[in-house]
């Protein structure tokens, strides 16, 4: 009997705390700085957003050397802005219409937009210090 009881107490247990974690994390909603576009959401994720602050756009693809070497640099960058702009990373091989509406040729190109438009780019790995200074020209 005194099993039962226990395995009734900590069911209700975990539910209640289950209900608890769910309630915190929709009223505590953490938005990403740094996340992936596609094709299919890139009005709402970048366009839309660009209303608000600033969306940096990293084009690139897996294959690609250089934008390996500027992924890091890029996500350290935009963190340290502390929530001022966004990152959006968008693979060209699979999301190619987007890619091909803004002309990107060469990648890794990045591209900031701001009020829903292109306001700046860059072409290539740069290093960390040079995208600071283009953020910061460009907020």
């Amino acid at each position: 009997m005194e099993d039962e009881e226990i395995k009734k107490l900590l069911g209700k247990k975990y539910r209640e705390l289950l209900n608890s974690l769910m309630e915190s994390s929709h009223s505590e909603e953490i938005e990403e700085i740094v996340y992936n576009v596609t094709d299919r959401d890139f009005q709402e994720k970048v366009i839309n957003k660009s209303h608000k602050k600033p969306v940096v756009v990293d084009f690139w693809a897996p294959w690609c050397g250089p934008c390996r070497i500027l992924s890091p640099a890029i996500e350290r960058a935009v963190r340290k802005f502390d929530g001022q702009v966004y990152l959006a990373k968008m693979n060209v091989d699979e999301n190619p219409v987007t890619a091909s509406q803004f002309g990107i040729m060469s990648i890794p190109t990045v591209i900031m937009f701001r009020g829903g438009r292109p306001v700046d780019h860059f072409i290539g790995a740069v290093p960390e210090p040079f995208i600071i200074e283009w953020i910061k020209r460009n907020l």
